[in-house]
């Protein structure tokens, strides 16, 4: 399953994503992730889940973006939920490449993702919603 919290800069999509992690670590029987671009996040995600910052590891556009997600995947069974923080400023801000990513996404089974994406909901392709749905 993908979740998507889309809004513009400043809408508090990254509040909310926090809070849903430090609820999920809460909640899950297994392994919490947030991928982040850069380390603001440090101090507000609870040390319960796994704080990966994309840029460390020269992840850059949404093929090596999909490599980081399907590799945590692989690499620990026990993951149930990948947050996703910058979707488009670890991706592009092409909306095609962006729905290809969730496409190929959706098929890692057993894991709830959530996406920040900033944009109106207006600018987004139609074929998105039918990927994910916004919470």
């Amino acid at each position: 399953m993908i979740k998507l919290i889309i809004g513009r800069k400043g809408s508090g999509k990254t509040k909310k994503l926090v809070d849903m992690v430090n609820a999920a670590t809460a909640e899950s029987l297994g392994n919490v992730v947030c991928i982040e671009k850069g380390d603001t996040l440090t101090y507000s995600v609870t040390h319960k889940a796994r704080l990966i910052d994309a840029e460390s590891f020269g992840i850059s556009g949404y093929g090596e973006y999909y490599g980081l997600v399907s590799g945590i995947k692989a690499g620990n069974h026990d993951v149930t939920h990948i947050f996703g923080d910058a979707t488009l400023r670890i991706g592009t801000r092409n909306y095609d490449e962006l729905t290809a990513f969730l496409e190929r996404v959706k098929k890692i089974e057993d894991v709830e993702f959530i996406f920040t994406i900033s944009a109106d909901k207006e600018e987004l392709p139609e074929k998105i919603f039918e990927i994910a749905e916004i919470c």
